[in-house]
């Protein structure tokens, strides 16, 4: 992707530049000569020939010198002709910024012109976007009127009209941006393509991104562990709509009724360590937060106030977002009951009472940064008649200039404060509406820091397995026009994969059943077999402790039940299963296939409750030995696999070992659409685990 030349060209041609004031085609070439494009702009409309003192020429063709970047401002049916155009010219980039194509049905007409793009290197920006703008180079190649300031942070927006609400808003806000982009439709240029490119901008330090859908799942993940893991740290933040669970598809599994679109999104999203936002407002808290402050590698926090109430409701935030209250050192106790009067509060949140002025703020804050138990700072001020609001942000200016920790000042009030606030953003202090809302940022912060410092390891790979029986089995179920795979076929499949699978025998009526129970010797499991029955135990199709004397009533039982529950399955039989003397945790490793992010591997608490308690964890396929544990240990119920409260230690690495070879299995084989073990029995330290069910869908 020629990106550099959607960013940076040295000559832009606009197409459609039009003589209408306040037309999309006219905007184009306003903006790009009065906010000061310094490189060559190239108007292109046959039916005039000057537009804002420049030549106009009838034709990208007709320019006889170079065109790095083309700008489409013209009717949906007339931009093939323009790409051909281009393409024959040699153009490096276009941004379309035409709309009317698959987003209303027009597909076909979109995949040509991608098509046509891809195949002559054009970088692709749009169709049905806003545009682009740099502002290091004054270029605003875009319909919207403003130029923000050059700044850190690039901006990534699916949205041109969201896009052009944020270039409005951000500029009360004293926010700078590095480049700004629209995708639009996305035919060619995506978000990962975008990231790609500003991995490696020095002006860019933050990258904020909102967006509506993800493609390339892996190439995200790979790209924010690169910006995580380099010299200088780059934070991503993603605002993505779509949270709630409308319209998502019914599934068939219990991981893909449970692994909706959004719990996809929370898994990609952990996985890269990108930041995930709930709205505009902390996402630009947390640009200012990440932009103006040094990554720490601690966790601790200190509170000043000069209000009791909001540093309770600060310090309740940075608890319950996994900050720890700082405890101060001895010697920093005694400076600061020197600095305070006799009823303010020493210990952390610090309360200097209503009547602390400026310099009350700046001893105290002088104090705190010197004590290496403080990793970072939240200065909270409300308004009161003895406030003195100015000074006091200026004391933050001063302080913040001379520490590397982090530092977040919440003045908390309306106009009151507002011209405060403005002095503390345009001198480079973090500023929070409220207390709460900048504990959040400073965690955002720390576990940014912390995911920095992961090691990198690779990808899971286990060589013990028979890949080719799969193919072949998977072969078979598809030639019989089977979607849902029987467990006896499912757990052939898992077996191939060096699964701990049991012994079991598919048996046609009562009387195999008895031959099998009689060789076998033990007690077995009884699974009634059909291909229209996905879920066993709701349909009474289980029984446990099957023997010679009582397998008749048993296996009666079952069929009758089976029948009344589900009258229209056709019965191939029941699968005779080895039962597990052993005692045990049983859990759930699961996969669901989602349209643009693929395969979503799970690991949560099992059995027939998976869905009633939902500790579940998920990951975006493949995953790495270190994902398979971390993913363990978000589970609420990892504290009893660990032995909680007296209990046994259960065989995690067992679970994590299983973990990583569903992710091969379902990686290898992309044909799976849904998968469940459940439950996998997950046995006491080094004792393993096994396969008590499982089904596939394909």
């Amino acid at each position: 992707m020629n990106l550099k030349y959607v960013f940076n060209p040295k000559s832009i041609a606009v197409i459609g530049a039009s003589t209408q004031p306040g037309s999309v085609g006219n905007d184009l070439v306003k903006n790009l000569v009065y906010q000061g494009f310094k490189g060559k702009i190239y108007p292109v409309n046959p039916k005039t020939k000057k537009l804002y003192n420049l030549r106009c020429y009838p034709s990208v063709l007709a320019i006889k010198k170079q065109v790095q970047l083309i700008i489409v401002a013209v009717p949906a049916p007339v931009v093939l002709g323009v790409i051909k155009e281009a393409a024959a010219k040699k153009v490096k980039a276009a941004v379309v910024i035409t709309a009317g194509f698959k987003e209303v049905g027009h597909k076909d007409l979109e995949s040509e012109i991608g098509k046509i793009c891809k195949e002559n290197n054009i970088a692709l920006v749009g169709p049905n976007c806003l545009g682009v703008i740099n502002p290091e180079i004054h270029m605003n190649a875009s319909f919207s009127t403003v130029m923000p300031e050059v700044g850190p942070l690039a901006f990534i927006t699916q949205s041109g009209a969201l896009g052009t609400a944020i270039l409005d808003y951000t500029q009360k806000l004293n926010i700078g941006f590095s480049k700004f982009i629209s995708l639009g439709n996305k035919t060619l240029v995506n978000e990962a393509d975008v990231l790609e490119y500003l991995s490696k901008d020095k002006a860019t330090k933050a990258i904020a991104i909102y967006t509506e859908e993800l493609s390339d799942p892996q190439a995200i993940i790979k790209l924010s562990k690169k910006m995580a893991c380099g010299r200088n740290p780059k934070a991503i933040f993603v605002l993505k709509a779509g949270r709630t669970s409308a319209g998502a598809k019914a599934s068939a599994s219990h991981t893909g009724a449970i692994a909706g679109s959004d719990a996809a999104y929370d898994a990609l999203f952990h996985q890269s360590g990108i930041i995930r936002v709930s709205g505009n407002t902390e996402l630009f808290e947390y640009a200012r937060c990440f932009a103006h402050n040094k990554l720490q590698t601690g966790n601790k926090v200190a509170i000043v106030t000069n209000a009791g109430g909001p540093g309770v409701l600060a310090a309740d935030e940075a608890a319950a977002n996994g900050l720890e209250l700082a405890h101060l050192s001895k010697q920093t106790t005694v400076a600061l009951q020197k600095i305070l009067p006799q009823f303010a509060a020493i210990k952390n949140p610090i309360d200097m009472l209503g009547d602390a002025k400026a310099d009350r703020y700046r001893n105290t804050l002088k104090t705190l940064i010197k004590d290496k138990n403080v990793d970072g700072i939240l200065a909270i001020l409300t308004p009161q008649s003895m406030t003195e609001i100015e000074k006091t942000a200026q004391v933050l200016i001063d302080i913040k200039a001379k520490t590397e920790k982090p530092i977040i000042a919440s003045f908390i009030g309306g106009p009151m404060v507002s011209a405060s606030v403005q002095m503390m953003q345009k001198n480079k202090v973090a500023t929070a509406n409220f207390p709460e809302q900048g504990a959040k940022a400073l965690t955002a912060l720390f576990k940014f820091n912390a995911h920095c410092r992961i090691k990198k390891d690779k990808i899971a790979i286990f060589n013990d397995i028979d890949k080719k029986k799969v193919k072949t089995l998977l072969a078979i179920a598809k030639a019989s026009g089977k979607k849902e795979l029987p467990e006896y076929d499912a757990t052939e499949i898992l077996r191939a994969y060096n699964f701990p699978v049991l012994q079991n025998v598919l048996a046609k009526n009562v009387d195999e059943v008895r031959k099998i129970i009689k060789n076998f010797g033990n007690p077995m499991a009884m699974k009634i077999v059909s291909d229209d029955i996905l879920h066993k135990s709701d349909v009474g199709g289980v029984a446990l402790n099957v023997t010679t004397y009582n397998l008749r009533p048993k296996y009666n039982k079952m069929m009758r039940t089976v029948k009344q529950n589900a009258p229209e399955a056709k019965i191939d039989g029941v699968l005779m299963q080895e039962m597990v003397a052993e005692s045990g945790i049983e859990m759930i490793l699961g996969n669901n296939k989602e349209a643009t992010l693929g395969n979503v591997v799970m690991v949560g608490l099992g059995g027939v409750y998976v869905e009633v308690f939902k500790d579940v964890a998920f990951g975006i396929a493949p995953i790495t030995k270190y994902n398979a544990r971390d993913m363990v240990q978000q589970l609420k119920s990892a504290k009893i696999l660990n032995g909680a409260r007296g209990g046994k230690k259960m065989d995690v690495g067992a679970l994590i070992e299983y973990l990583g070879r569903l992710s091969q299995l379902v990686t290898d084989f992309p044909e799976i659409k849904e998968l469940d073990i459940n439950p996998l029995l997950i046995l006491l330290d080094g004792r393993g685990a096994k396969v008590l069910d499982a089904r596939i869908s394909i």
